[in-house]
């Protein structure tokens, strides 16, 4: 792979990396309909050079962590498993908060237990405020949380999830940030001012849906552009964040090993000025 890397809290990281949330059932709730398969992939990944998966306790919940454990256990030692707590699951899939102190402590240690892990390398406090987007709200409290887990030698580095601008900015008051991750990709562009300062600052910024998610970016755009340079549209996408900003990591989820060898392609494909400029014109 030849973006490059970054570094991720203690770790140098290669900028195309691998997201777990896919390996879960249905919805991300539930286990795999094929957990050798979804093992199989997460091998691949590695196989392939991968070196940063992201992950959370609370996909499946349990599924993603227990199948990252029994694939790739034990750990090749230049792996970054990064994970999130802020969130649960109810008994019918619906995702709910879960800020309370009790519930931070314990998300921390199912994932140590799930993964097989003395120390998360990097936990990403995901606010709740909204399910779906950042909105305004207080991390104060939950962080002071996290930097006590950190102490104890739980948590190493801390990093945020579906926040604004002015969260990330309280919080790096409060303890060092390493990442943040929100949604972004060539269509969700609400970040490009917030991304442009975390470079600047050294800190990674990590956009979950990279390729839109529970709906996959579809466009003519991005088509004609994607058959001009003999790629997958998602190819195209993948490369368009890559060549974006140098602090982005990429994480695109699959459940196939065919699809993740296609994803790690896109690490060799060099977009022309005429193909950004036209990809840059698909920004709602």
């Amino acid at each position: 792979m030849t973006p490059g890397t970054y570094q991720l809290g203690g770790r140098t990281v290669k900028r195309l990396g691998y997201g777990a949330m896919q390996l879960a059932g249905p919805g991300v709730f539930g286990p795999p309909r094929d957990p050798a398969g979804a093992r199989a992939v997460l091998r691949a990944a590695i196989a392939a050079g991968v070196n940063h998966i992201d992950t959370s306790d609370f996909y499946g919940p349990h599924v993603t962590n227990q199948l990252i454990r029994e694939a790739l256990q034990p750990y090749p030692s230049d792996l970054a498993i990064v994970t999130k707590i802020g969130a649960l699951r109810g008994t019918d899939g619906t995702w709910l908060p879960a800020f309370g102190r009790e519930q931070l402590i314990q998300a921390v240690h199912d994932n140590l237990r799930n993964l097989g892990l003395e120390t998360l390398e990097v936990v990403n406090l995901r606010a709740m405020f909204d399910v779906h987007v950042p909105a305004e709200g207080s991390l104060e409290e939950p962080l002071s949380v996290l930097a006590e887990l950190r102490e104890q030698g739980l948590v190493r580095h801390i990093g945020l999830s579906n926040v604004t601008p002015t969260q990330v900015r309280d919080a790096r008051r409060m303890v060092p940030i390493v990442c943040v991750q929100n949604q972004y990709n060539l269509v969700h562009r609400g970040d490009d001012a917030l991304i442009d300062t975390l470079a600047a600052d050294g800190i990674a910024y990590v956009p979950f849906f990279p390729l839109g998610g529970f709906s996959p970016l579809d466009s003519a755009t991005l088509s004609g552009v994607a058959e001009k340079l003999g790629a997958t549209p998602m190819q195209v996408a993948i490369a368009w964040l890559l060549q974006r900003a140098p602090n982005i990591l990429v994480i695109p989820g699959t459940s196939s090993v065919a699809h993740l060898h296609e994803n790690m392609a896109a690490a060799d494909l060099q977009l022309p000025p005429d193909a950004l400029a036209a990809l840059n014109g698909m920004a709602r």
